[in-house]
């Protein structure tokens, strides 16, 4: 799994590019959203006079996706460039998406058709979300499993996905709970031993760490105190 960029602004990117190579556009279609609406679409879905021209805009295109014009009024169209624009910056689980598309006057069945048509495309793809989410929760915030699937249930990813996702996970929730916790006993030292188990219990059951929380705040703690004390030592 690759560490994700951004921020939340912690955006994560899409799971795919939406528009392939831009270097085989002379202009990005969002750049004129305001006064041109763009869509995804397939050629041979187009009329022949579309296909011809995408073809000479896009030679390399072939019988992929290709961004085309669409008229102002129509509503489909212009929900799945709303849908295409939201992709570009952060990814969406499936459910999200239709949530985006339930802005729109669209009946079930077109909406269907969009999220269908997005799933085959893979601009969605709720395990790969599921993937970039965990990878992000784990190396980055040092959260533990029911963190995580509390974090992926809110983005709308279905348990048996999570369930999926997270039993790829190597056995090792004990090995990072300990080292979270080491993290954060050496801001304890001055506290009083009982206070300070408390507290860093309370931090590492907040991260998601569950049954493990206790007895790693407990090993921290030992292993702190058991530390020989830097100093300066004068010999007799």
């Amino acid at each position: 799994m690759t560490e994700a960029n951004g921020g939340e602004r912690d955006a994560l990117a899409p799971v795919i590019p939406l528009f392939g190579n831009r270097g085989q556009q002379n202009a990005d279609p969002a750049d004129d959203a305001e006064s041109r609406p763009w869509h995804a679409t397939w050629i041979g879905d187009r009329p022949e006079s579309e296909r011809t021209a995408a073809r000479a805009a896009h030679p390399a295109t072939g019988n992929v996706p290709i961004v085309v014009p669409v008229e102002d009024d129509d509503t489909p169209a212009m929900a799945e460039r709303v849908l295409l624009r939201k992709l570009r910056t952060r990814s969406l689980s499936v459910r999200e998406a239709r949530s985006v598309l339930g802005e729109h006057d669209l009946d079930g069945a077109t909406s269907d058709g969009i999220i269908d048509r997005f799933v085959s495309l893979g601009y969605l793809d709720d395990f790969a979300l599921a993937e970039q989410l965990i990878d992000k929760a784990t190396s980055r915030k040092a959260q533990g499993r029911q963190a995580v699937a509390q974090t992926l249930a809110q983005r709308g990813i279905p348990r048996e996905v999570v369930d999926e996702a997270l039993a790829l996970l190597p056995d090792d929730e004990a090995e990072r709970a300990l080292e979270f916790a080491r993290s954060k006993a050496r801001g304890l030292a001055d506290v009083e031993r009982d206070a300070a188990l408390r507290r860093l219990a309370g931090q590492l059951a907040r991260r998601g760490y569950g049954a493990v929380a206790l007895s790693a705040a407990r090993q921290a703690l030992d292993e702190l105190s058991a530390a020989p004390r830097r100093g300066v030592r004068f010999e007799p």
